[in-house]
């Protein structure tokens, strides 16, 4: 093979090894991140690498680890912010610790679908899974589920699990509707999200615990499905009263409810306190700007990866189920009874 033939062959990692002077057993261990191996031996190894433009095979590194480095999502099929910005975010924090994401959006929420997602996935020889849960029946299938690699679930849960990952819905709605209260407001009401809905169940439960704390009346919410067209259409239902404060499940209804309010003749916050919850981009340019309860979806998106390290390189390790805080957003909104 002429000297120009070499030049045109790409780098493997026999040639690495030659260059840095050691085996390619140590080569694979710098490649893979693996301990026992000295500081200097690895500097050579990495001057090596950069020196010959070595750019191992996903194929020849798997066959080493037997794993992937990619990590399966599935995420609901629908565009609402919640679920958007984790899925954002979770490939952010993967992107950084050097995986790759296989999404796959599940256009059912029924179970049964959900588990060939799962299996389509473990034909890809993924290293873990992670699922954004937007149905309870489906948080039941991932419970029960037996599977070789981890699993783990982005849902609100007041059932503690070291494998699911969630912001703290129950006490974000009880701040909603605490401030609501401190205002003076003693008729609080809600328009709650979809029945089947993790985040929605616990925001409704949120707001009822609240309000029995208080000794307040609660009366049974209507059940949108996130949209502002749901909040707008619902908003005769709740049959609310000037004087009266409602909290909404999420932004986007809120929008719907204070655009039907006002066609009712209703100003907000003149004479209807509105608090909405997620704190969508557009929450603070509305008129009135809404009052809202903040979700850190960008630390929720490393907290999954964080437990997905732990599951895939550090099995052993039991991690605790600790839900992410919200924080209320006061704008003007809301306002003294």
């Amino acid at each position: 093979m002429s000297q120009d033939d070499k030049g045109a062959r790409a780098a493997n990692i026999f040639d690495v090894a030659r260059l840095a002077g050691v085996s390619h057993q140590t080569v694979s261990r710098v490649l893979n991140d693996l301990p026992n191996v000295r500081p200097a031996t690895r500097a050579r190894v990495e001057q090596a690498i950069a020196q010959l433009r070595y750019s191992p095979s996903p194929a020849a590194r798997a066959l080493v680890t037997r794993r992937t480095r990619t990590i399966g999502l599935v995420s609901p099929g629908v565009s609402d912010y919640g679920p958007s910005s984790i899925a954002m975010h979770f490939n952010f924090a993967a992107r950084a610790a050097r995986y790759n994401v296989e999404t796959v959006s599940s256009l059912d929420d029924d179970p049964s679908a959900v588990r060939q997602v799962v299996e389509s996935l473990l034909r890809q020889r993924v290293d873990a899974i992670v699922l954004i849960v937007v149905d309870i029946a489906v948080l039941e299938v991932v419970r029960g589920l037996d599977l070789s690699i981890p699993v783990v679930a982005v849902a609100a849960s007041p059932r503690p699990n070291p494998l699911i990952v969630s912001i703290d819905q129950y006490r974000g709605a009880r701040s909603a509707v605490r401030h609501l209260a401190e205002l003076g407001h003693t008729r609080i009401l809600h328009l709650a999200g979809p029945p089947s809905n993790p985040d929605a169940i616990e925001r409704e439960r949120g707001w009822r615990d609240e309000l029995v704390a208080r000794r307040l009346d609660v009366i049974a919410p209507p059940h949108g499905d996130w949209s502002a067209e749901s909040g707008h259409r619902l908003g005769p239902e709740l049959g609310v009263e000037a004087g009266d404060a409602v909290f909404v499940s999420n932004d986007h209804m809120a929008i719907g409810l204070m655009s039907s309010l006002r066609e009712r003749g209703l100003r907000v916050p003149e004479d209807v306190s509105v608090v909405g919850f997620d704190d969508v981009p557009e929450a603070g340019y509305l008129y009135p700007p809404l009052t809202t309860v903040r979700q850190d979806f960008a630390t929720l998106g490393e907290l999954v990866m964080q437990k997905v390290l732990l599951a895939v390189e550090d099995p052993d390790t039991v991690t605790e189920d600790t839900p992410l805080p919200t924080k209320l957003v006061v704008r003007k909104s809301t306002r003294e009874a």
